[in-house]
């Protein structure tokens, strides 16, 4: 569901903005101080914010009904406190920039599953999701680089955006698919 809010949420506010194109523009644009699209786009990052928490928490229990870490899980609130903050303030306000910052750890979070989700206790096609979303995610650090793909920030950055959406959806589908195994308290 988050990933579709988000997703939504971009197209619709980059529909409103007769100019905006999605391959070479920001993401943060669409809820600047002053756009046709910011309390629009403020309302769908804050949703996900807030739902980003919830899922946390499911999937937390859901750790612990299966007798593994939950620090892959916990890491994803790096991600929940960036897009909230990102959505409290917006472009240009100096915040914006330091608020979208913690969302960089959120690489850590497949990386984390890879290491610590191993045997039976875990979601079986877990390492497929975490290795392709963790590879999808490292190629939005391009961002970082001007000299590649340079014409195309927007692209850059959404590929991390793709890799979180990738992340949420194959943790969703892995935990909802996979049923814990007998023995990890859950009747």
């Amino acid at each position: 569901m988050i990933p579709v809010i988000f997703w939504g949420t971009l197209v619709v506010c980059g529909y409103m903005m007769e100019d905006y194109n999605h391959l070479t523009r920001l993401v943060s644009e669409l809820g600047a101080i002053g756009t046709r699209t910011q309390y629009m786009f403020t309302t769908g990052l804050l949703a996900c914010a807030i739902l980003s928490v919830l899922f946390v928490v499911g999937l937390c229990r859901e750790c612990k009904r299966r007798g593994i870490s939950t620090i892959p899980a916990l890491i994803i609130l790096s991600f929940s406190v960036s897009i909230g903050g990102a959505a409290i303030f917006p472009l240009p306000l100096r915040l914006h920039l330091w608020a979208g910052m913690p969302s960089i750890l959120l690489f850590f979070s497949p990386l984390a599953a890879l290491i610590l989700w191993r045997g039976e206790k875990a979601p079986a096609d877990m390492r497929v999701w975490a290795i392709v979303s963790f590879l999808v995610m490292l190629l939005g650090f391009t961002a970082f680089m001007p000299d590649v793909l340079g014409a195309w920030p927007g692209l850059k950055q959404r590929f991390f955006h793709i890799g979180w959406s990738l992340w949420f959806i194959g943790l969703g589908r892995a935990f909802l698919r996979s049923p814990a195994p007998a023995g990890s308290g859950q009747e």
